[in-house]
């Protein structure tokens, strides 16, 4: 989660893997069952204010007491899948992240070394009996990163609204994402030295291989539809310019890959910089 910042939480976008009942333990899978009929089913909203609540006392409140019970719901093709917010384990694992982003002096203002102590300890404990746990839901602040945009198709773009608000979001079958990884790490190993984007994709390629086969896969841009102008965000292509730039560098085409990855460094620069203007 963006645990960075009060300021930094809302302008986040999310990497979500929904599963279907079946992929679940019995008891578990029986919860979520019972959870998914549920007439009203909190929303991504409701996350991101639970989150701010807990950054507001003093000192905050990093990492949750208590790991979260909600789910997003998803039917796919008449089966119900659920994405675990795992709120407590994602806001483990955003600490380890803090110390690589900040200035020693900022983070001890921003969080304590008292405070980060034992959320570390208390995770360190809770490790030893859940070895194999991971989150279904990744998180980068101020941008998508482009080594998300290789698992969706620009067909599977979905701009619309809600209420007010604009969404913009790329929703695909887990197989899919799957192939797209495998066949853009081979594209890019051809035409590439090994570096960021492709250890990026690898590690992405591997979250994917912990869950089932027939999940789904969704990239939302969350509250990064607060930070681009909506004629702007209507126009956003990321997905269509991945995919020209890998069939560019398939195709021996260096040329028209450059301004693919032109285009899509360009889009997101801008967006980053806001953050220095809020």
């Amino acid at each position: 989660m963006g645990l960075a910042t009060s300021v930094t939480v809302p302008y986040a976008a999310y990497l979500r893997v929904y599963e279907p009942l079946s992929a679940f333990p019995r008891a578990e899978r029986r919860r979520w069952e019972n959870y998914a009929r549920r007439d009203a089913l909190p929303t991504a909203q409701d996350e991101l204010r639970r989150s701010l609540a807990d950054l507001l006392p003093t000192p905050p409140v990093p990492v949750p007491v208590h790991e979260s019970r909600d789910a997003f719901v998803a039917v796919v093709d008449g089966v119900v899948c659920v994405c675990p917010w795992r709120t407590r384990l994602r806001g483990w694992l955003a600490l380890e992240e803090l110390a690589e982003r900040f200035p020693a002096p900022v983070l001890d203002a921003v969080l304590p070394p008292v405070v980060r102590r034992q959320a570390e300890a208390d995770y360190a404990r809770w490790l030893e009996g859940n070895p194999d746990a991971r989150p279904w839901i990744r998180t980068a602040t101020w941008q998508v990163p482009l080594r998300w945009f290789v698992l969706f198709s620009d067909g599977e773009r979905d701009y619309g609204r809600a209420g007010e608000v604009p969404v913009l979001r790329y929703r695909t079958p887990m197989v899919e994402a799957r192939r797209r990884v495998a066949r853009g790490l081979r594209t890019l190993r051809d035409a590439i030295e090994e570096g960021p984007l492709i250890d990026g994709l690898v590690d992405v390629g591997r979250w994917l291989e912990e869950f089932h086969p027939r999940s789904l896969v969704e990239l939302d841009y969350g509250g990064l539809v607060h930070m681009v102008p909506e004629s702007q965000l209507a126009d956003d292509r990321s997905a269509a310019d991945i995919e020209e730039g890998l069939t560019a560098l398939r195709a021996g085409d260096g040329a028209r890959a450059g301004a693919a990855y032109e285009r899509l460094t360009e889009r997101w620069r801008a967006v980053r910089d806001r953050q220095f203007a809020n």
